[in-house]
């Protein structure tokens, strides 16, 4: 990290305020000659003119010394105006004098690389930004914060200390220390566990807040699959007629749920046709519902052998997929259903009974959905949290249950000892302890250039 980077930091467009930010060992030096060689005193700002020769934009010149700023490099920030014209001409200036053009992410990078902030708080500088509800965005500043890599750092201390505990007792056979027999162990194992099932967990939730669910409407024609996604998006997006087969084609939309993000998909309705167009909407229908997390199921209560058959046959073709069952039409209801239910099969007790048209039924159906889906309102110290988390928990929980597997199953200290060194160097994974470089490259180039 040698050579000295610009970006410009603020949203691309127009706007009331502009910021160029450099980073590295010339920063100083550039930005006062970028400020008409202006002097820049730490952490004050400085008004001055931009541009060398030329004025081309007038504005704040701020100066934040190494190691104490944002990448632990000396940084200067331009603060003009929100010109796209004026920044990328002052981007052109600094690199014309020997700056080069941050790489996405670089920023960000170059502040973990120099131990400002680990790899779980970098992430979430870019879950802040892309955070699409209040509640996400306060999980992603707990992160940020540095409380998720504060849990993570607890659990490995408590992991270090029972692989010391364990190895020492290898180390020392003298001691005759009977792992089995050992009340102390056992108390470490249960904290051990204790913590990392209550990280998993609140992981979880924040991997929900940040990624979402895929939620596929389904069922046949004129069940009312358009009208709940219209419900849902509180919108009329799609076309609703007494017409069946009018949604031919995918329509998605995303909606927001106690602060999760969903993303519904109308679907075209499953039935055996000729129709090429029809066939082509049902073969996509399917392929959504293959990659769902939960599917709603719509049937007309008026023709409940539809639920039957259609939950039998998804439920056989997709059993991955969680099913929400929910009769519409309730405001509808024919007088002679109990005869109907004589011919066909009983109402099924699991579904709920809506009218989308009457707004019946609907509050509850939002809560089921909420609870399918592993919405969990109560949790209110939630940090955001991504896929690979998720993975290196999963992973640390396996390792650790396999270690306690050794030494109660087979008394087997030594294969004791390896678990716990791969459970911690999973944990490791997660605030870029233990990182790969071509790991750092994949997370770091998802990033906004200019952070």
């Amino acid at each position: 990290m040698s050579d000295t980077i610009c970006a410009i930091s603020t949203a691309a467009g127009q706007g009331g305020v502009g910021i160029v930010r450099i980073s590295g060992p010339q920063a100083l030096e550039l930005g006062s000659l970028i400020c008409q060689k202006a002097s820049l005193k730490p952490r004050f700002a400085t008004r001055a003119q931009f541009g060398i020769g030329t004025p081309i934009d007038d504005g704040i010149a701020l100066y934040f010394p190494g190691p104490n700023s944002f990448t632990g490099e000396d940084v200067v920030e331009l603060q003009g105006h929100g010109s796209p014209i004026a920044l990328n001409a002052l981007l052109q200036a600094l690199c014309e004098q020997g700056a080069r053009l941050a790489e996405p992410g670089e920023f960000s990078k170059r502040a973990f690389l120099n131990d400002q902030l680990d790899l779980a708080q970098a992430e979430a500088i870019s879950d802040l930004i892309a955070a699409n509800s209040e509640r996400a965005a306060r999980s992603a500043v707990r992160a940020l914060r540095g409380e998720f890599s504060t849990r993570i750092e607890t659990l490995a201390k408590a992991m270090i200390e029972l692989r010391v505990w364990v190895e020492a007792a290898l180390d020392f056979p003298e001691e005759e220390i009977d792992f089995l027999a050992d009340e102390a162990l056992a108390a470490r194992l249960d904290h051990v566990r204790s913590l990392m099932d209550d990280i998993l967990a609140k992981a979880t939730q924040g991997a929900l807040l940040r990624n979402g669910a895929k939620v596929v409407l389904m069922g046949r024609p004129n069940a009312g699959k358009s009208s709940l996604l219209n419900y849902l998006a509180d919108e009329e997006l799609a076309i609703v007629t007494d017409i069946p087969g009018t949604t031919r084609d995918l329509l998605s939309t995303q909606i927001n749920l106690h602060g999760v993000p969903l993303h519904i998909t109308d679907t075209a309705g499953l039935r055996e046709t000729t129709d090429p167009v029809e066939q082509e909407g049902v073969r996509r229908a399917r392929k959504a519902l293959s990659e769902a997390d939960l599917a709603i199921l719509i049937a007309d209560i008026n023709s409940p052998e539809h639920m039957d058959e259609l939950s039998e046959e998804l439920g056989r073709d997709y059993p991955q997929v969680p099913i929400l069952k929910v009769f519409n039409k309730l405001d509808q209801l024919e007088t002679h259903v109990s005869k109907k239910q004589d011919l066909f099969l009983p109402l099924d007790p699991s579904a709920l009974q809506v009218s989308i048209k009457q707004a019946i039924g609907l509050e509850q159906l939002k809560d089921q959905l909420a609870q399918l889906v592993g919405i969990d309102q109560s949790e209110s110290d939630v940090f955001i949290a991504r896929t690979r988390h998720l993975d290196a928990l999963r992973r640390a929980r396996q390792h650790f249950d396999w270690a306690e597997a050794q030494l109660l199953q087979y008394a087997a200290g030594e294969l004791m000892a390896e678990e716990l060194l791969q459970a911690h160097h999973a944990l490791g994974e997660i605030t870029g302890k233990l990182s790969a470089d071509d790991l750092l490259g994949e997370i770091f180039s998802s990033f906004c250039i200019g952070k």
